[in-house]
């Protein structure tokens, strides 16, 4: 860890109710991040890393522990102070980018600054500078129809980033995508996170998780952090 901690998990447990019975999905996560980490957080099907990705991004709260994301206790917010955390300090990608099919790249990625009463003007001045950013100042005025899945998924980058959030929270950001396109946004997580930018990327292929700096392995709901050797 690089940078201050502004991230800390203390014994966050998760259980749900299934068929009237208790099941215990997350045990005892401990968990800190730095500004400027790039984590991934490696398991199977079936791990407890969706349940803990979501708890992460502020979309479900922890049945016990302690989350402090940027000073806030999440576990004490209601559903509007959730939202708010949630909008402010978490930018998500998605394995399937998740555009609005009928607006172009552009007004894709000023969608977050609509909700944020950012003028139109300055909604456009920084979309179009995002996805220079990302490689895509061509394709600007594009439907997701008119892009590849790899152009797709770099606009779904560029939105996540345009509100300059704490966290750039990714859920199998290339399972949708082939080996050489998965590479290349692979390479842009690489260069966003050299800027500083903090990214947690979900998986549960070992080649992905090998792009990051830490590799969290969770099984059965139980996280370790080590080498990749034992994956």
């Amino acid at each position: 860890m690089d940078g201050e901690i502004f991230f800390r998990m203390r014994g966050i447990d998760k259980d749900y109710l299934l068929a009237g019975e208790s099941v215990h999905v997350l045990k005892k996560i401990n968990l800190d991040l730095a500004e400027g980490d790039y984590l991934s957080v490696l398991g199977p099907s079936g791990s407890g890393k969706s349940t803990l990705m979501n708890i992460i991004g502020c979309l479900d709260t922890p049945t016990a522990g302690e989350y402090i994301l940027r000073g806030r206790a999440v576990e004490d917010l209601d559903e509007e102070e959730l939202a708010a955390l949630r909008n402010r300090e978490i930018g998500f990608i998605f394995q399937n980018s998740q555009l609005l099919p009928r607006l172009t790249a552009r007004k894709n990625v000023e969608l977050p600054l609509i909700y944020a009463g950012v003028s139109p003007r300055e909604r456009r001045k920084r979309a179009e500078a995002m996805l220079e950013r990302v490689g895509l100042s061509d394709r600007m005025e594009h439907l997701p129809s008119q892009l590849s899945g790899g152009q797709q998924q770099r606009v779904a980058i560029a939105r996540a980033m345009i509100g300059n959030p704490s966290i750039l929270l990714a859920d199998e950001p290339t399972g949708a995508l082939d080996q050489k396109t998965g590479a290349q946004i692979m390479e842009l997580f690489r260069e966003l996170n050299q800027e500083h930018r903090t990214v947690i990327m979900i998986t549960h292929d070992l080649n992905i998780a090998r792009h990051a700096r830490r590799v969290v392995h969770i099984i059965d709901g139980e996280i370790t952090e080590g080498g990749l050797q034992d994956a």
